[in-house]
């Protein structure tokens, strides 16, 4: 009998096969929260909610959990945010290397672009300019 056929079943397929389908894409609306209400037309998203949709989005689309929203500001279009993302786990913790992204976020809370800025490692500091 053939490998992965057996009593007549039909051979898996692995999620990178040919004719696999992919996860479907979840909406904006699909990810908030049932106790959020959605965005008012006209008002400007929160700031609390534009660093979830910042990271929620980036997430999705790096296939990483970001650690932290280290910077928010308003532009005229939307949000600007930097999110930290671990890139490469090591022992010791101190030696990872992290990722700061900078996300941009229209009035709504959608994505719009995305860019590495900075990679270094967890132990790093910043020296004062």
């Amino acid at each position: 009998m053939a490998a992965g056929k057996e009593d007549g079943a039909r051979p898996r397929r692995s999620a990178g096969s040919v004719g696999a389908h992919p996860a479907p894409r979840r909406t904006a609306a699909a990810r908030r929260p049932q106790d959020e209400p959605p965005a008012h037309p006209g008002r400007r998203l929160s700031a609390p909610r534009a660093m979830r949709n910042a990271a929620e989005q980036l997430a999705e689309l790096l296939g990483r959990v970001p650690e932290s929203v280290s910077a928010l500001k308003p532009t005229e279009d939307g949000w600007q945010a930097d999110v930290e993302v671990l890139e490469l786990e090591r022992i010791p913790e101190t030696t990872s290397v992290l990722g700061t992204y900078r996300v941009t976020l229209d009035e709504t809370g959608e994505l719009l672009s995305y860019e590495r800025i900075r990679r270094y490692t967890r132990g790093q500091i910043d020296r004062r300019t």
